[in-house]
């Protein structure tokens, strides 16, 4: 089925006037090392957690690298760690990790652990994806939500297929993968394929502008923001994803399909919300 607005506004509601920052999730972005430090793309990262509606977002990042970080954030809150992680993601209700990470067996070992531990909806990207792939075993053994949301290059390696044979029916791999290891898959494409290998959801809003580097990583913190407060199910990541997409969208109007950059869609996510909730015509 495929996505449009009038199937997920009701999951963009209004926020009563006496919320607080706690009733909309406490986010977890998880990432980074001294090669690939990514300190703007983590904090791109959280600042789209926030902005697709997170109440707070913690940085988790290396203690070798928070000088790089610390600079980019301003609302967010910044965690350092060395060996043990279970301070950081303590009262975390979505984390998402991987992006910059490096595969090493520090990280492996890291990722073990939040599956063997964390409570709430983990969502695995980039190098956790890559990591993930020698250990798919893993994924049979925990009790935590998964989000993998994988390009074609990382689901190939995943699956252990040619990317030409994927493109040839995404959506029967994607589905077979999610119900075989109990996930929900985003296929991330020119049409961007959701499921949890019952219900199977198509996104097909996004423009070229998005294909530059660190658009995922966006897409990425949208979804971690979103199921902050929202369930964790298919229509949920499929709403995030339709929410990334139709940011970039609106962006790449303003900047250009080869102007744009992926931080532009963050700038775009509150037209993009009040679209959604009919506010206005996206023309």
């Amino acid at each position: 089925m495929k996505i449009d607005a009038n199937l997920i506004k009701d999951l963009f509601k209004y926020r009563d006037e006496n919320a607080n920052k706690y009733d909309f999730g406490v986010v977890g972005i998880m990432g980074g090392c001294v090669n690939f430090s990514g300190a703007i793309k983590l904090a791109s990262m959280s600042l789209a957690a926030m902005r697709s509606g997170a109440g707070l977002t913690r940085v988790i990042v290396p203690k070798d690298i928070v000088s790089f970080v610390t600079p980019y954030l301003v609302e967010q809150t910044l965690f350092p760690i060395d060996s043990n992680i279970n301070d950081a993601i303590k009262n975390i209700d979505v984390l998402a990790v991987g992006m910059g990470w490096g595969v090493s067996n520090e990280n492996e070992e890291y990722l073990k652990y939040i599956l063997d531990n964390f409570t709430g909806v983990l969502i695995i990207d980039a190098d956790g994806l890559n990591i993930l792939a020698s250990n798919l075993e893993l994924l049979n053994d925990t009790q935590v939500k998964i989000v993998l949301t994988p390009h074609l290059k990382e689901f190939s390696r995943l699956i252990n297929k040619e990317v030409t044979d994927i493109k040839e029916n995404p959506e029967k791999y994607a589905l077979e993968f999610a119900k075989k290891y109990g996930v929900i898959a985003l296929l991330k494409g020119h049409e961007t394929i959701v499921t949890d290998g019952d219900t199977t959801y198509s996104v097909d809003v996004g423009s070229p502008g998005m294909a530059t580097a660190g658009s995922g990583d966006v897409l990425s913190g949208i979804l971690a923001g979103f199921l902050g407060y929202n369930e964790y199910n298919v229509l949920s990541v499929a709403a995030g994803a339709y929410l990334a997409g139709l940011a970039g969208s609106l962006a790449t109007k303003k900047y250009t399909d080869i102007a744009m950059i992926a931080s532009d869609t963050i700038k775009y996510i509150p037209d993009a919300i009040k679209i959604i909730r009919g506010e206005y015509e996206k023309n």
